[in-house]
């Protein structure tokens, strides 16, 4: 009975690693192809969720799927970071595994495409040492309390972006701090500014003879069309030192 009970534990942990192995080459395969496809630097990270993998395998479907990558090229960025999951994913194992063009579809998709500090700093050249900072509320009213327009405090955090840089005027250096709306609309997501002052604690407003040209450099169309895969873009905020939108996809195709 006792080699009997060993001889299980054996044959089920064998089926086990067998299970995991096989998810880890269809995983390098799907991560291969994306690189090549999408003209990553790296490879991405591709999870395939669910247990046992095998019975997926066979059925050619997956539950969901999950895709990280980072230093993306995408437009004028270089450096964006990826965070997606593939709902109700239709990809044959045969495909995966066999040689040839991989293609899979997810019936809904859901991701985050993060915009670090570097990447923002490319499209204001004007500006160095560019920081990416959420705000609160009492951020905003501080700011009202300091001099900017009453409308700063009736504007949501949840949309308001701390975008901090070292610039010139007058000849001199100095770091400002210009509270934006980041604004997502019709395909577009664009930064807006409507507040600026010095951030060297003073929180002073810089002087109203340059204020319209600070403005001015912190204004970027960050997307002026449609988002890759036909991902429809539902927010946009300021979070963990970047800037995210996040979005949807339905009947999403890889190939």
């Amino acid at each position: 009975m006792r080699r009997l009970i060993i001889i299980l534990v054996v044959l089920i942990g064998v089926a086990v690693a067998a299970d995991f192995g096989s998810a880890a080459l269809a995983e390098s395969a799907v991560s291969r192809e994306m690189r090549g496809q999408l003209g990553l630097v790296d490879d991405p990270s591709v999870r395939i969720n669910g247990f046992p993998f095998l019975t997926q395998a066979i059925s050619g479907t997956y539950s969901s799927i999950d895709v990280d990558a980072t230093r993306i090229p995408y437009g004028s960025f270089k450096e964006l970071e990826g965070n997606a999951r593939l709902h109700d994913v239709s990809a044959p194992l045969s495909m995966l595994l066999g040689p040839g063009p991989k293609s899979l579809t997810a019936a809904t998709a859901e991701g985050i495409i993060k915009i670090n500090a570097a990447d923002l700093q490319r499209l204001i050249p004007a500006a160095k040492k560019v920081r990416i900072e959420s705000v609160d509320k009492n951020t905003l009213e501080q700011a009202v309390k300091k001099g900017a327009d009453p409308t700063v405090a009736t504007m949501s955090p949840a949309r308001t972006a701390r975008l901090v840089g070292t610039v010139d005027f007058f000849g001199q250096t100095a770091e400002v701090a210009v509270l934006a709306t980041l604004r997502l609309a019709k395909g577009r997501a664009d930064i807006v500014p409507v507040d600026a002052r010095l951030s060297d604690g003073t929180g002073l407003p810089v002087p109203g003879s340059v204020l319209k040209q600070i403005l001015d450099l912190f204004r970027v169309p960050l997307i002026t069309g449609d988002l890759p895969l036909d991902v429809t873009a539902d927010t946009f905020q300021a979070k963990d030192g970047t800037l995210q939108i996040s979005g949807r996809a339905r009947n999403l195709t890889l190939d």
